[in-house]
């Protein structure tokens, strides 16, 4: 065990393979979720699974446990690969894991006997943020070590993202928890909303699009064995990031009675939010220009590939709908969900897996067991994530004009049963390519076969320089 525990890249595996396992769990809930949606009787209301308690824990295992946790252990792996260097500490990382894993467990555990804070994303309890700020703290000092002792002098910009990802983290994370009232983790009144859109947004924000972005510029110059178009176009796009989107949450609140002018800045920040997101896809678009047919062929570029697709269509998605006269037909209905479903499992997801499977093979020295079964899961998600958003994006807008005209929900809800049902049947097509994929990690850890890469020293992009 402790010569595992220092074996260089095991806390990234650690993190892969929970990532990985978080996945077909977060999933499954999310199938119970959606089975609650066409049919409330279905499990003979058993308390741990009645709607109000599977929901959340769908959510944080898929936000937190699957694309964060996954793109976590491929970031371990790509940072001291291109600072040619090794982690600082070993036994720090695995601390890291033990610790945002516990936290994330308290999760299925808590939830399901009605323990919960009660507040969207911030459902954990207190001592369960304290374990996951820890783990976001120790994190944070690993990596300023490793880069202090780095042989590399240039920070690539995947490095400034995934640094970045977790010194926010650290800074929005208790903030928005509340975490100096553990007795409730809220604000009191109209307050709390704020705060918790505060930090609700900056989860996708903050926390998964740098993750994501990450592992973009590093999976995608590898598969195309090209260099990175501009190291400048790529610092554009990190500080616009954190620039701009810190404070565009308030554009949830646009028909609650909060202050005008923090509802005009959120608005024109989320359309601003434009100007990074679009640096960084045309950046990542002319490094693999020409040479697309690389990227597309290799079954992890391809991965990642789409899920900058899913990037650009969230992102222009997410601006239009926050100007209020969109928001009155498209929020608090399917609309909003098919939106949050492309960014955790289209943008994120499938960055996620691309970046897993482009790891994979270097952290474990081991090839990977089927690249048919990275092939199928890719079908499997995309068909059902594709499936999702036509689904719920047409179930929104009908619930939206319902609404918008005076309709009663109660009166709306069987217009979109027909929906409910479909969006259930694609959900098994997400389950499943959850499960091969996880199968597959399995089968690559005990039967992949063995190969000998590249000095951690030396990594492949030297051909990038």
């Amino acid at each position: 065990m402790i010569a595992f525990i220092r074996k260089p890249s095991s806390a990234a595996l650690v993190f892969l393979v929970a990532g990985a396992g978080w996945f077909v769990l977060g999933t499954l809930y999310g199938m119970t979720s959606a089975i609650h949606l066409v049919w409330p009787e279905a499990f003979n209301n058993i308390p741990a699974l009645v709607f109000g308690r599977t929901r959340p824990i769908h959510v944080n295992a898929v936000l937190f446990g699957f694309a964060t946790t996954t793109l976590i252990g491929a970031g371990l792996y790509y940072v001291p690969a291109v600072l040619r260097t090794r982690l600082w500490s070993e036994p720090l990382g695995h601390l890291s894991a033990v610790l945002w894993n516990v936290a994330l467990l308290s999760g299925p555990v808590f939830f399901s006997v009605g323990v919960s804070q009660g507040r969207e994303y911030c459902e954990f309890p207190w001592w369960a943020d304290v374990a996951l700020t820890a783990s976001v703290a120790v994190m944070a000092v690993n990596l300023v070590m490793t880069i202090a002792v780095r042989r590399e002098r240039q920070l690539y910009i995947s490095v400034w993202y995934f640094m970045g990802t977790f010194l926010w983290t650290a800074t929005f994370y208790p903030i928005g928890n509340v975490m100096w009232r553990p007795s409730t983790g809220a604000m009191p009144g109209l307050i709390d909303s704020l705060f918790l859109w505060f930090y609700g947004h900056n989860l996708p924000g903050l926390l998964l699009t740098p993750l994501s972005s990450g592992a973009a510029f590093f999976v995608i110059p590898r598969v195309t064995r090209t260099p990175l178009y501009s190291h400048t176009l790529s610092l554009i796009g990190f500080w616009t990031l954190v620039t701009l989107y810190s404070h565009i949450g308030g554009h949830h609140l646009l028909q609650a009675p909060i202050p005008a002018w923090l509802k005009a800045i959120s608005v024109v920040d989320s359309m601003a939010m434009l100007i990074p997101v679009f640096t960084v896809i045309a950046n990542l678009w002319l490094t693999s220009r020409g040479r697309g047919g690389r990227l597309l062929a290799d079954p992890a570029g391809r991965l990642v590939a789409v899920g900058i697709i899913w990037y650009l269509l969230v992102t222009v998605q997410g601006s239009i709908q926050s100007l209020p006269m969109i928001q009155r037909v498209t929020h608090f209905n399917n609309w909003t969900i098919g939106h949050s479903h492309i960014a955790v499992l289209g943008f994120s997801g499938f960055i996620a897996l691309g970046a897993l499977w482009h790891v994979l093979p270097y952290v474990t020295r081991r090839q990977v067991w089927s690249q048919r079964l990275v092939n199928l899961q890719f079908l499997l998600v995309t068909f059902g994530l594709t499936g999702f958003l036509i689904v719920l994006t047409i179930a929104g807008l009908i619930q939206g004009q319902g609404w918008n005209n005076g309709e009663t929900v109660y009166r709306m809800l069987p217009t979109i049963t027909s929906y409910m049902v479909l969006r259930a049947v694609l959900g098994v097509l997400i389950v499943t390519g959850a499960i091969v994929g996880f199968v597959n990690l399995i089968l690559t850890l005990t039967r992949g076969q063995r190969f000998t890469p590249r000095p951690i020293e030396e990594p492949d992009l030297e051909e990038l320089e």
